[in-house]
């Protein structure tokens, strides 16, 4: 895939005017919108999204959002590729007029510290921070999830305060706990599966982000926002009971005055 950028007198775009098309192997087209990594960007991404999923075509079997891209899959025996690229063309103009629904906020308890969260005086000494300031500054913010990916369930996360930002490991580890979650320089995540992994680990989520015998197997998607909130080890442990009991679902709430 060649990289188009556009350069303007008030320096490198965001976001294209135009939607790019392009191949991807013999069943596959990915939909360009941008350079570079952005809200806009992300929203744009997440209406064209929608609109496809609403047209229910039969062709398309997968949807994959990425960063500044969507990947769409689909079956090259029912769409030629320059048919489904005219039709998606045709769902494009018709976004203009789409009203989104509020976006879905997935909320995350973690508890911080301890075992569960090794780095966390780490990140709280690079920062010239207490532990408290780094928990309170950590679960103050709403994350977009840009997209999914590395290893099943995996939220590429944007929003976190440059005020914790912190380095990766020099020497990662063999293997994190799945639920772990971790900063990586300016990044947030959680580690859905055991792995090795170079991230400062602050704390852990009982909840499983990925679960092969679950429908859907993948906690998140691309488009929704998560807020991580600080519990207790009485309350971890209680959930993580609950969870094993099929009695558990997370709190879910919609971001205020929509995206």
């Amino acid at each position: 895939m060649t990289l188009v950028i556009f350069v303007t007198r008030k320096g490198l775009l965001t976001m294209y005017d135009n939607i790019k098309y392009y191949p991807s192997g013999d069943s596959g087209l990915i939909l360009e919108f941008g350079n570079k990594i952005s809200k806009d960007v992300n929203k744009k991404i997440r209406a064209l999204s929608y609109c496809i999923e609403k047209e229910n075509l039969d062709q398309i079997i997968e949807i994959i959002p990425t960063y500044t891209t969507i990947l769409i899959v689909y079956d090259p025996i029912k769409s030629l590729y320059g048919e489904l690229v005219e039709k998606l063309k045709s769902i494009e103009k018709s976004m203009k007029n789409i009203k989104l629904p509020p976006a879905e906020v997935v909320h995350i308890p973690t508890l911080y510290g301890g075992e569960y969260g090794m780095d966390l005086e780490n990140v709280a000494e690079h920062n010239g921070l207490t532990v408290s300031e780094v928990i309170n500054i950590h679960s103050s913010t709403k994350y977009l999830v840009y997209m999914i990916g590395f290893t099943p369930g995996f939220p590429y996360l944007g929003g976190m305060s440059e005020k914790i930002a912190t380095p990766r490991l020099k020497i990662p580890r063999e293997k994190i706990p799945g639920g772990s979650v971790g900063i990586a320089g300016s990044q947030t995540g959680i580690y859905p599966i055991d792995s090795p992994g170079g991230w400062q680990i602050i704390g852990r989520t009982p909840l499983k982000l990925f679960d092969s015998k679950r429908n859907p197997s993948v906690l998140l998607k691309a488009g929704q926002y998560l807020k991580f909130e600080s519990v207790n080890e009485e309350r971890y442990q209680t959930i993580c009971e609950e969870i094993m009991k099929n009695k558990y679902e997370p709190k879910r709430t919609k971001l205020k005055g929509g995206e």
